[in-house]
Order: structure tokens, then C-alpha cells, then sequence
């Protein structure tokens, strides 16, 4: 018989989820019921209620995972849930938690993860609740969830004896509660059979072995294992040659486990260095991506319409099911909507967070979508997945070489340039600003009258603060980014990131079109100077945050 014990507690104000759940610093989880508050709220907070629920529970192996493991099992068992599905080891990335939650029909699923953000003793944690649709909890949920959390008087947990082992896959009781410990990589790894034709790049990648090279880092991320199930156990591919960084560490070896040209700078210079055909990477909780290859570096607004533009022809999944829509985040570039237009498909301009997309996707009006912050995914989950991509980018190089042989990712770029010209973007990260600083840009940037006005030949047509109805449910998102808008089609955004864990993220976006060729193979950052002098002095960045430079340029 287990006890269950009611304890009081004292509410914390500062629990809010943001657009990936509650992040903070590990200390700040370790405060005295600061864990167990959220736990609570969350359980109060479950659809159709605990009583007979099922969740998903993982997260991707980042220190204090385990703790927070037996927190959740503990409350748990007290809110009379019926079952806790947990990957073996606690480790799942979120896309194939998504896929879980859908999967096994579940209530929801219990995420831990602060997805891209450096994890260790004094760095950063984070706890998601996913619904049962497999995505982030809309806002009604968060709000609950965080309205909760601010009044709460009593904690309700089980009183176990001692700690709960999840390293064995099968089955156990705790009071009547089951807990399924199962293999968390198998059943990704047959959605992704069902998704692209493996035969067809096993067969590629086998065939050129001696010519083409693979690398994949795992940033010591939780998708390093879902790396090695792939690439060698179903590939064919040697562990040593094709794997860099794949084994999940928590503190993802003292490094940013963030896919981009700053972060993953070992495996940037040893595409570079070896001469890689194929370079990839993903995150700490495996939803973003970076793809790479000798002389090209895919930015993820390019990624996103590259792969609409090749979906039908090359990834079985839609050539079955077809497209049934397009659709980017607002600061992402619209490359996308080129593809769109060409392809007579519905697109969609939204804001930054997952949740927006997985509206569309449930009322069938999404099939491919993609964020500038190295996001990009399908319909086949409710979350941006870094895994899946780097697949469509294979399969694409796979397709490609059919009836090009030796086409490469520069190639395969400077052919979509052809066809739909080429949307130059660039992103500038200030991290960890002064908020109320970060806050005083933005209000500074509503303020300006400058439409019409000439800065060094950019001449402003429009000064926007973002808002989006969705055409689904209706509901309202304001202030979601600022954009100045240019007569040419050029543009800049400044929106503040919800992602960081200590004070605030302010992102730059600067975009360029062009449909001259001659400019196609132009640097990216040399195509857009005097554009990127424009929007730092119009922005006041430099005023504002006192940075002469920006902590990460994408």
C-alpha cells in the first residue's frame, strides 16, 4: 500500500510557460517546492483530469533529469494516473516524444527539456507539457497551468521508499499505477520508415561509399542515439567515420548544443577540413537541424523551401498523402512562399512557436513548415524535428543524384536560386540582455515615424508590430515582432525570444531578395552589409544593449 501525503507549500509568481514550457536555471528548479509546484500545477491543470490519464514521460538527458523524473512519478501516483509510458533511460527526443503521445493515444506527455540551451549544475533546465495532440500546450493550458502555480497551498504526492528505476524495459506497478519502461528509439524509427524510402538511401549511401562522405553530430545531445540506430544499424554506415559527439551527456560536454555555424564549429571545420559531402547536427532535445555540405551551408529559411520544392518527387510520404499547405514563421524568410506560389499551395505567415503550426496541421491545411531558428518539420508530428529534416535533405541528395550523379548540396542550392531567386538572411542573437532594456528597443522601434524616409538608399514603406489571427480558432497573438519593411522588398525584424532561461534574447532578422544570378553565389553577409548598417542604426541596438556585437551571427 502506498501512502499518499498532503504537505502545504508556498506559491511562486515566476512560473509562467513560455512558448516552450517553463525554463529556467537548474538552482532556480532546485528551490524548495519549485518543482514540485509546477508538477502540481501541471496535474491539475491535465485534460478530462489526472484521474486515468496516461502520459509520456522523458526528457533529453540533461543534469537534473532524474530528479525530476521521480517527482513527476511520485505526483503522479497521488493524482491517480493511470500510466507513465517512459522511454528507457528517461531519454527521448521531443519530436519522438510527440510521436508517443500520438502513437499510443495518450493524454499528453511530461517533456524535460530546455531544447537547445547549455545544460549542467549551473545552467539550464526546463519542463514541457504536450497535449494529446503531441504538440506544446496551447495558451488556455500555460495560462491555467500558470494561474495555478500562483495560488497554491498543498502538495500531493506519494511517499516512495526509495528511487524508481526506468533502465529496464517492461513493466511495473507502483500502488495502481503502471509504469511501461519501453524502447523509446523504435518507434521513430519505423514512423521514419513509413516517411522516406530507406532502401534508396541505404543503396546510395552503400553504393558511394568510398566517395561520399556523412557526418552527423549529435552535440553528446539526446539524438545521438537515434543517430547511431540510423545511420549504422540501418545504414550500413561505420560509427567511427559517419558519428561525432552522439553520446547524450548532461551537460552535453560542457558545450551549447545549439546546430548552428557558432555552436557547431568542430563539425563546420571538419566538413570543411575532410571535404564531408553531407554534414549534419542537431540539438539537445533533437528538434532543430544544421545541414551542410563542402562549400554550402544550408541557412534553415532555404532549408524549409528546398524541401517543399522537392517533397513530392522525393519523400515517399508525400507523394501518397500530397501537400496540403505551406506555412513559416514570421521572421523566417520567404523563400517559402516563393515555393508556395510556384506550387498553387495555401501558405501561412505566423508567429515563432511550434503551437501555431500544429493548429494548422490538425485541420489539415499544413504539411510542411519551418522556423528560421533551425526548426523545420511535417504533419507526421506536432514538433519541429531536427532527425526528420536531415532525412528529407538525404532523401533530396538521393533523388537528385538518380539522374545527376555527383550533385551536390551547393548544387542542389544554387539550382533552387535559379527557379525561385535567392532570399539572402541573416539573424544577429543578443544574449542574455538587461530585459528592461530589451523591452525599451522594442517600445523605441513602435515609437518611430519613418515611413518614407531614406536611409542610405533604403527607403522605409512600412513600420508593422506583428499580429496573427488564426484562421483556425480565431484567437489573437499581438506584438509579436517588429518589421520594418522596404520599398525594394527588403526587410528587418526585432523580436524578443522566449527561449532563454536568463534575461532576454533580442533577434535581429535582415532579408534581401534577389533575382540576379550573378549575385547567387554572393556571401551572405557581404550581399546584405549595407542593409545589416541600416537596421542597426535604425534599431538603436547598439544604444540599448551597450554590444558592439552580437553573442551569435546565423
Amino acid at each position: 500500500m502506498v501512502e499518499i501525503r498532503t504537505v502545504s507549500t508556498q506559491p511562486y509568481n515566476d512560473q509562467k510557460p513560455g512558448t516552450s514550457g517553463l525554463r529556467k536555471r537548474v538552482k532556480v528548479f532546485q528551490q524548495q517546492n519549485y518543482t514540485e509546484n509546477f508538477i502540481q500545477a501541471v496535474m491539475e491543470t491535465i485534460e478530462g483530469g489526472s484521474k486515468g490519464a496516461t502520459l509520456v514521460v522523458g526528457g533529453d538527458g540533461r543534469y537534473y533529469l532524474d530528479q525530476v523524473m521521480q517527482i513527476i512519478i511520485k505526483f503522479s501516483v497521488a493524482a491517480g494516473i493511470k500510466k507513465l509510458i517512459i522511454p528507457q533511460h528517461g531519454l527521448v527526443s521531443t519530436p519522438a516524444g510527440s510521436h508517443l503521445i500520438r502513437q499510443h493515444k495518450t493524454t499528453g506527455g511530461i517533456l524535460l527539456t530546455a531544447s537547445h540551451n547549455p545544460g549542467g549544475p549551473d545552467k539550464d533546465f526546463g519542463i514541457k507539457y504536450n497535449v494529446r495532440n503531441g504538440g506544446p500546450a496551447p495558451e488556455n493550458v500555460t495560462n491555467k497551468i500558470f494561474d495555478i502555480s500562483k495560488s497554491l497551498e498543498k502538495l500531493t504526492y506519494a511517499d516512495l521508499p526509495g528511487r524508481v528505476d526506468y533502465s529496464q524495459i517492461g513493466s511495473q506497478k507502483i500502488g495502481d499505477m503502471e509504469i511501461q519502461v519501453i524502447d523509446g528509439i523504435d518507434d521513430y524509427v519505423a514512423l521514419m520508415k513509413d516517411i522516406f524510402d530507406f532502401d534508396a538511401i541505404r543503396s546510395f549511401l552503400q553504393t558511394n561509399k568510398d566517395t561520399f562522405k556523412l557526418l552527423f553530430d549529435g552535440m553528446h545531445g539526446v539524438t545521438g542515439i537515434y543517430g547511431e540506430r540510423l545511420f549504422v544499424k540501418e545504414f550500413g554506415l561505420s560509427k567511427e567515420k559517419s558519428l561525432m559527439r552522439s553520446t547524450p551527456l548532461s551537460d552535453f560536454g560542457g558545450e551549447h548544443p545549439d546546430p548552428n555555424l557558432t555552436y557547431a564549429h568542430e563539425l563546420v571545420e571538419r566538413v570543411e577540413k575532410e571535404k564531408i559531402d553531407f554534414g549534419a547536427a542537431s540539438d539537445g532535445d533533437g528538434d532543430r537541424n544544421m545541414v551542410l555540405g563542402k562549400n554550402a551551408f544550408v541557412t534553415p529559411s532555404d532549408s524549409v523551401a528546398v524541401i517543399a520544392h522537392y517533397a513530392r518527387e522525393a519523400i515517399p510520404y508525400f507523394r501518397k498523402n500530397g501537400i496540403h499547405g505551406l506555412a513559416r514563421s514570421m521572421p523566417t524568410s520567404r523563400a517559402l512562399d516563393l515555393v508556395a506560389q510556384k506550387q498553387q499551395l495555401e501558405h501561412f505567415e505566423v508567429p515563432t512557436g511550434w503551437k501555431f503550426f500544429g493548429n494548422l496541421m490538425d485541420a489539415g491545411r499544413c504539411s510542411i513548415c519551418g522556423e528560421e531558428s533551425f526548426g523545420t518539420g511535417s504533419d507526421h508530428v506536432r514538433e519541429k524535428d531536427g532527425v526528420w529534416a536531415i532525412l528529407a535533405w538525404l532523401s533530396i541528395v538521393v533523388h537528385v543524384n538518380k539522374t545527376k550523379p555527383g550533385t551536390s548540396i551547393y548544387d542542389i542550392l544554387q539550382e533552387h536560386y535559379k527557379i525561385y531567386g535567392r532570399n539572402f538572411f541573416t539573424r544577429y542573437d543578443y544574449e542574455e540582455v538587461d530585459s528592461e532594456a530589451a523591452n525599451n528597443l522594442i517600445q523605441g522601434l513602435r515609437d518611430l515615424d519613418i515611413v518614407g524616409k531614406n536611409f542610405d538608399g533604403f527607403i522605409v514603406s512600412d513600420v508593422e508590430d506583428f499580429e496573427y489571427r488564426d484562421p483556425i480558432d480565431g484567437s489573437v497573438s499581438s506584438h509579436q515582432g517588429m518589421i520594418v519593411k522596404f520599398k525594394d522588398g527588403s526587410r528587418f525584424v526585432v523580436r524578443l525570444s522566449g527561449t532563454g532561461a536568463q534575461g532576454a534574447t533580442i533577434r535581429l532578422y535582415i532579408e534581401k531578395y534577389s533575382n540576379n544570378p550573378s549575385e547567387y553565389a554572393t556571401d551572405t553577409q557581404q550581399a546584405l552589409e549595407p542593409l545589416i548598417r541600416v537596421a542597426l542604426d535604425i534599431s538603436r541596438l547598439k544604444h540599448y544593449t551597450g554590444r558592439e556585437k552580437p553573442t551569435v551571427i546565423t
